[in-house]
């Protein structure tokens, strides 16, 4: 696989300013997925008595279903005391198995972006550029707005995943978004260039609850520390700091309380902002151009 990434210490690129005069901008990612029933589920959080993996798989599915029936409410009432948008990272299918949720968080302001059709990596697909056009497609249709970004389900890509991205007209993606504080160039095989917008790992709901099995006030805590080195950091140089969000693991009623508590810490700092996934890529190509000007 051609590496898309030239590399380049932090300390050599030139320095970046957000508008308004902000220093730090959130950005929420909410991932929404359409899980089938009657296949392996893409994840699993209680293994079956007798082992194995059982086809359907009622507890696990209830499990993730939970998020959409209940969690992605609470997102949006939490969201709204902050004035804060996310970026919905969406399977396209739901907007035919839970329209509505397509439907709430693009009136409140939230950004679609790309997620595949249904839960099942870049990978697994027969045809990528047919998921990934049927994907866009898709929320299109249901919005009016075609969107401009793209995560793969599980960060999951192939050698051509990202030409097939470049094909469609997309703008930026979050796979790559682990690499760096700050959005960058990715520059594919074939000459063209697609923005890596932040996406975390660590700072991720799933690592944290269905991985690494932490408490619930883990978010906050880890979210603070991440929060305070990044907020001193952009005293000189703008940051991103990315929380990757899930219905069914922070939509809980455990753990909802400390996503609230997060963000209204880091909104008590000034020059704090949300941003969303399309607006950091247009910052940052802005501010690409600038720099380039000013030499």
């Amino acid at each position: 696989m051609h590496n898309p990434i030239p590399y380049r210490p932090a300390f050599e690129r030139p320095r970046m300013r957000l508008p308004g005069g902000a220093r730090l901008a959130i950005h929420l990612i909410v991932n929404v997925e359409r899980w089938d029933l009657n296949a392996r589920l893409p994840r699993t959080l209680l293994s079956a008595p007798a082992g194995g993996e059982p086809i359907p798989d009622v507890p696990n599915f209830a499990w993730y279903e939970y998020g959409n029936r209940v969690g992605i409410w609470r997102f949006l009432d939490v969201l709204e005391k902050f004035g804060a948008k996310a970026t919905l990272s969406v399977n396209a299918d739901v907007v035919n198995s839970y329209p509505i949720i397509v439907e709430r968080t693009f009136a409140a302001g939230w950004e679609m972006m790309g997620h595949g059709f249904v839960q099942k990596t870049m990978a697994a697909v027969p045809d990528e550029a047919e998921v990934i056009a049927k994907t866009l497609e898709t929320l299109e249709r249901k919005t009016g707005v075609r969107p401009r970004g793209w995560l793969g389900p599980g960060l999951v890509e192939t050698a051509r995943t990202l030409e097939h991205l470049a094909d469609a007209g997309l703008e930026y993606c979050c796979d790559w978004g682990p690499a760096d504080d700050l959005p960058f160039e990715l520059v594919l095989e074939s000459g063209r260039k697609i923005i890596a917008v932040p996406y975390p790992v660590d700072m991720n709901d799933i690592v944290i609850s269905a991985i690494e099995r932490q408490p619930s006030h883990e978010l906050y805590a880890r979210g603070k520390a991440q929060f305070d080195v990044l907020y001193a950091e952009s005293e000189r140089d703008a940051r991103v700091m990315a929380i990757a969000l899930h219905p069914y693991i922070t939509g809980v009623p455990h753990r909802i309380g400390y996503l609230e508590q997060l963000l209204a810490y880091c909104t008590s700092h000034a020059g704090v902002v949300f941003m969303r996934g399309a607006e950091i890529a247009d910052w940052f190509s802005s501010s690409s151009q600038e720099a380039l000007t000013r030499g």
